[in-house]
């Protein structure tokens, strides 16, 4: 979550005092009662409390309805395409979680039926993820893939310091491997947990993924572990996991050092196993030195937010020095989270869809995404305007893009092109940058703003930051209509902003920050960006996810 600081609403107020609402004056000792809530004194001539609690409250339908006034000005989730998390469910997955929304999942000895279900959900997903006969696989549910990830990285460093304290060697200095496209939830786990970070720079040749020659490189007797990327929240691209994983093989015959990958499946950990592409290459626990994947239910797992999965593929890989036997409101169990109590409305609408989806439920679902990402990759490119950076478009083995190269367009399924999420990643062409030089891709991402699609753009990682980029996540509700008309709203878009000099695309604007965000927030906006603390290629990057 962002940090937020605390707001004083008398000074705020003081400084507004000027402000046509406040002038207006009224009798604000008017009566309480009101038949609608547009009829009491909260409609027009009394303000809610923002930053204080308020010594009285208001009647809930008035709140109510003044929360959701409020609230009507966010964008649409349907619309958000910035994001990889769901926002549909079926009803009656909806219905369930409404159903469960007061369980704890932290209740573990008052609620056996949803632990039955955390635990069948853990055994499901091993099994997609290629757990191996006589391994004893554990895992567990968890509030996303950020908090998956740091217990991922956790077990790492603690197993190698095990290691080296029995082989009574120095352990001050660990060390673990990541690209510059890492999502910032990697570089969070290694300055919370001091692990020097190694962030190892992407570019064009390495298809904007981890290079595994630099892994090559920048490995030693210090490295805990290789965070490898099961689908680059900037591209979607795979970073390649079984050439990672013989690279470290053969370091291991040169110099004994036993190096271990953590897969960060957050989105391509629900994709990868469906889908006839699979992930290009082996990835999973198929691969010996794969020790944990974690992946987020509430992405391709097609859940609302609020669930992540965490699994080793034996349990001698998770040391039990971490593991805590927890004794509580009369049971005994075994936990390994960074949080207690956590809804557990999440995972039981796992479980439901799985049970209701099956794989070849969920195998539709994410061949029509990527059926539909390679659609609209298509039509940007028939354009000339924009190239596509991602290649989940192209023939499998064709990573780059070529003017006038005809379109591949006779696969059958994902198996026929490159591996990669669903993600539509674009920018404008060479050409089109060259006879209209004034456009960039922020405008065209405010202009549909303000046809209330949700389209990121920004740089590409350190290194290909000079690229700028925007980006589609096509989930399961972008439906082939959507599509059609998304790419007739970007061309429209796009042919309005050619016949517009650079005064009238510098005229529109996203709307100023709120009170509260210029008040309370510790960031900036995306114009005073260049004043951060850090510069682009320094910085730690959200990517939008």
């Amino acid at each position: 979550m962002p940090l937020a600081r605390h707001v004083d609403p008398d000074e705020l107020i003081e400084s507004l005092r000027d402000h046509p609402i406040h002038k207006a004056g009224g009798n604000h000792s008017r009566f309480i009662s009101h038949t609608t809530p547009y009829s009491s004194r909260y409609a027009s001539t009394t303000e809610l409390s923002k930053f204080k609690i308020p010594q009285d409250g208001a009647p809930a339908d008035v709140v109510h309805q003044l929360l959701k006034d409020e609230l009507d000005l966010d964008g649409r989730p349907s619309l958000n395409l910035a994001s990889f998390v769901g926002t549909y469910m079926e009803k009656e997955g909806e219905q369930l979680m409404i159903e469960n929304l007061s369980k704890n999942l932290s209740d573990a000895d008052e609620y056996p039926a949803m632990m039955d279900m955390h635990a069948r959900c853990v055994s499901i997903i091993a099994h997609l993820w290629g757990v191996q006969k006589g391994e004893k696989a554990i895992g567990s549910a968890t509030t996303g893939s950020s908090e998956a990830i740091h217990l991922g990285g956790l077990a790492m460093k603690r197993r190698w310091q095990e290691k080296r304290m029995k082989d009574k060697k120095d352990t001050s200095k660990p060390n673990i491997l990541m690209g510059s496209n890492a999502q910032v939830a990697l570089e969070k786990f290694a300055r919370y947990f001091e692990v020097e970070a190694r962030i190892l720079p992407v570019s064009a040749e390495s298809n904007y993924r981890l290079n595994p020659e630099l892994v090559k490189e920048n490995i030693d007797e210090n490295t805990i572990g290789v965070f490898v990327i099961l689908g680059s929240t900037y591209t979607g691209h795979y970073e390649p996991v079984e050439e990672i994983h013989n690279i470290l093989d053969e370091y291991e015959k040169k110099t004994g050092v036993d190096i271990p990958i953590h897969v960060d499946g957050a989105s391509g950990g629900f994709i990868a196993p469906f889908t006839q592409a699979g992930a290009g290459q082996k990835w999973n626990f198929e691969l010996p030195r794969v020790k944990s994947i974690n992946t987020s239910g509430h992405k391709f797992g097609l859940v609302y937010a609020g669930v992540g999965w965490i699994i080793w593929r034996d349990e001698s890989y998770l040391p039990k020095h971490l593991v805590f036997e927890l004794h509580y409101l009369g049971g005994t169990e075994e936990s390994y989270t960074l949080n207690f109590s956590r809804p557990g409305a999440q995972v039981i609408a796992q479980y439901y869809n799985l049970v209701h989806l099956g794989f070849s439920g969920y195998r539709g679902i994410m061949e029509n995404t990527l059926a539909n990402a390679r659609l609209l990759s298509r039509a940007l490119e028939h354009t000339g305007w924009y190239r596509c950076v991602s290649d989940i478009h192209r023939k499998k083995g064709d990573h780059k893009y070529e003017k006038g190269k005809p379109q591949y367009d006779s696969g059958d399924s994902s198996a026929d092109y490159n591996a990669g999420l669903p993600v539509v990643a674009f920018t404008f062409t060479d050409d089109f940058k060259k006879d209209y030089p004034h456009l960039k891709e922020d405008a065209v991402s405010n202009l549909l703003r303000a046809k209330q699609y949700i389209i990121p753009s920004y740089p590409l990682p350190p290194n290909e930051e000079k690229t700028q980029i925007l980006r589609v996540v096509v989930r399961e509700t972008l439906s082939l209509d959507m599509i059609d008309r998304l790419v007739t709203d970007i061309c429209n878009v796009t042919e309005g902003m050619m016949g517009s000099g650079a005064a009238d695309i510098a005229a529109w604007q996203p709307p100023p920050r709120s009170v509260e965000k210029q008040h309370s927030s510790t960031g900036l906006p995306a114009r005073e960006k260049h004043k951060g603390r850090s510069p682009m290629h320094e910085g730690v990057h959200r990517s939008v996810c």
